[in-house]
C-alpha cells in the first residue's frame, strides 16, 4: 500500500464521522454522491477517479437496510472502478445480535452481511465492539476489531467519582465489564435479566453490592434502552449514590429517549459510531474519530494496530 495513495469516502449515514476522519487524517473527504430513484433505488458513483488507489469506505449499517446496501454498492463500484484495495470502515456493524440460531429455523444475519460484503469485494474491514467477538470469524479477510474504551475509560477517569463501581445490565457483558473494572482497579457487580420477549425485560437482580457506590453501567448497544434504565433505577434503590451508563453503539429507538429520561441515570454516554438524532438532555456523545483515523494511518503504514489498545 502507498501511503500517499489511499482515499476516504463515506456513505450518506455516516458522513459526519467521515468528516472528522478526514480532518484528523488532514486530506480531504473522496467524492461520492448517490442518486435516489422514483422506486427507492439508489446509484452510487465516485466522482473522481479511483484506480490504483487504497479506499477506505466509512459507513456504519443500522438500520434501515438501505445503509447495508449503500455501503455493498460502494464497494461494488470500487471494485469496477479498479481500485487497488477496498476497506470498509464499519464503525457499527448492523445485525450482530444475530450471530447464532438462538431458536430452530432461524438466520444466522451476522455471518450472511459478513458474506455479502466479502462477495462485494473488500479486502480489509475495521470495525468496533462486535456483539460478539468471535464475528470475527465469519469474515474471509482481516478484521481490525477496535473497542470503545479507548476512548470510554479516559472519560471514566475524567469524572473523578470517589467511589467508582462498574456494574454491567446482563451477565452477557461481564467479561467487558471485568476489563474495565480490572483496569479502574475498582469492584464490579452484575445485573441478572430475565425476558418474556425480545426488547422486554421480566424480571432482574443485582449480583453484588451498590451501597454508597457511583455506579457506571457498561454495554454495547442501547436499543429501547429498557434494560439498561431498569438496571439504573434498581442499582439507586439499592442505595448506591449515583448510577451512569456508557454504552458503544447509540440505537437508541421506539421510548428509548423518553426512558432514559425518566430514569435515575445522571447521564448516558455512547460514542457516535451512530448518529444520535433524539432530544434526550441526558445523552452524552464521545467521538471514535481520531481512533479510526489512527487505525487508517496505522493499515497504510503497516503498524500495530493492538498498541493503540487500553484493554
Amino acid at each position: 500500500m502507498n501511503n500517499k495513495s489511499f482515499m476516504v469516502f463515506s456513505g450518506r449515514a455516516s458522513r459526519y464521522l467521515a468528516e472528522k476522519i478526514c480532518a484528523e487524517l488532514n486530506r480531504p473527504l473522496g467524492n461520492l454522491t448517490v442518486t435516489e430513484f422514483a422506486d427507492g433505488e439508489f446509484e452510487v458513483c465516485y466522482e473522481e477517479s479511483i484506480r490504483g488507489r487504497d479506499v477506505f469506505l466509512v459507513q456504519s449499517t443500522f438500520p434501515n437496510s438501505d445503509n447495508l446496501m449503500e455501503l455493498l454498492l460502494m464497494i461494488d463500484a470500487a471494485k469496477r472502478a479498479s481500485a487497488h484495495s477496498i476497506c470498509a470502515v464499519i464503525p457499527y456493524f448492523g445485525w450482530a445480535r444475530q450471530d447464532r440460531k438462538s431458536k430452530p429455523r432461524v438466520s444466522i444475519a451476522a455471518k450472511l452481511v459478513a458474506d455479502l460484503l466479502s462477495v462485494a469485494g473488500i479486502d480489509r474491514v475495521i470495525t468496533m465492539d462486535l456483539h460478539a467477538d468471535q464475528e470475527q470469524g465469519f469474515f474471509d479477510v482481516p478484521v481490525d476489531h477496535l473497542y470503545a474504551s479507548t476512548v470510554v475509560l479516559p472519560y471514566i477517569k475524567s469524572l473523578n467519582l470517589p467511589n467508582l463501581c462498574i456494574a454491567t445490565p446482563d451477565v452477557g457483558g461481564s467479561k467487558r465489564a471485568a476489563s474495565y473494572a480490572k483496569y479502574l482497579d475498582c469492584p464490579m457487580v452484575l445485573c441478572n435479566k430475565s425476558r418474556k420477549k425480545a426488547n422486554e425485560v421480566a424480571s432482574m437482580q443485582i449480583i453484588g453490592d451498590v451501597k454508597d457506590m457511583d455506579v457506571i453501567l457498561v454495554d454495547d448497544i442501547v436499543d429501547t434502552a429498557g434494560t439498561i434504565t431498569k438496571a439504573a433505577d434498581l442499582i439507586m434503590s439499592n442505595g448506591a449514590n449515583s448510577v451512569r451508563a456508557i454504552a458503544s453503539h447509540c440505537i437508541m429507538s421506539g421510548p428509548a429517549d423518553k426512558r432514559v429520561e425518566k430514569s435515575a441515570l445522571v447521564e448516558m454516554v455512547f460514542t457516535d459510531s451512530i448518529p444520535y438524532r433524539g432530544k434526550c438532555a441526558k445523552v452524552k456523545e464521545l467521538s471514535v474519530a481520531s481512533m479510526l483515523a489512527e487505525t487508517i494511518q496505522r493499515v497504510m503504514n503497516n503498524e500495530s494496530i493492538s498498541s493503540q489498545y487500553l484493554i
